[in-house]
């Protein structure tokens, strides 16, 4: 592929991110069993433009590939589960639940942003909960329905949760 075809199609690549970008925005909008009927597929497509097409690309031509500082510079995953964690003494699940609800809002956030404010509440509270354990409960609180999440939580940067309405 020659330079001025990989720009083209590069630019066209990246048009369509954007565009999936608003998809997920507005998938984000649906009930619960359809979001996660359309999640499965939706994040394979981006998987395969990102590693199958856009990847191709930046290691034919690299100065094309965006500076990381236009990327989302972590992907944080998360593979602990609820079942393997252990609170600090004192500390209940609903008193920790009650500081995850404290924090939260209607609005979608990034699992990474919860994480973060999670985290800084329990700081002020003089409690060292690391951020792997608040990922796990906000897990648990979404498969059990007392919260909205969208996406694989254990990829923070790819799942955002909220207050249920």
């Amino acid at each position: 592929m020659k330079l001025d075809e990989a720009v083209r199609i590069n630019h066209h690549l990246l048009d369509a991110c954007a565009a999936l970008d608003r998809a997920r925005m507005a998938i984000a909008g649906l009930g619960k069993a359809e979001r996660i009927k359309l999640e499965e597929s939706f994040y394979g497509i981006v998987g395969a433009l990102e590693n199958e097409l856009l990847q191709p690309i930046y290691e034919q031509y690299p100065d094309l590939e965006p500076p990381k500082s236009d990327r989302e510079p972590y992907a944080y995953i998360c593979e602990l589960t609820w079942d393997e964690v252990k609170l600090p003494p004192g500390v209940t699940e609903q008193q920790f639940d009650e500081i995850i609800f404290s924090v939260m809002k209607p609005t979608w956030r990034k699992t990474s942003m919860m994480v973060t404010y999670v985290m800084n509440r329990c700081k002020e509270l003089g409690l060292a909960i690391e951020g792997e354990v608040i990922a796990a409960r906000l897990k648990v609180l979404s498969d059990s329905d007392r919260i909205e999440g969208i996406g694989d939580l254990r990829s923070w940067l790819h799942s955002e949760v909220r207050l249920k309405d």
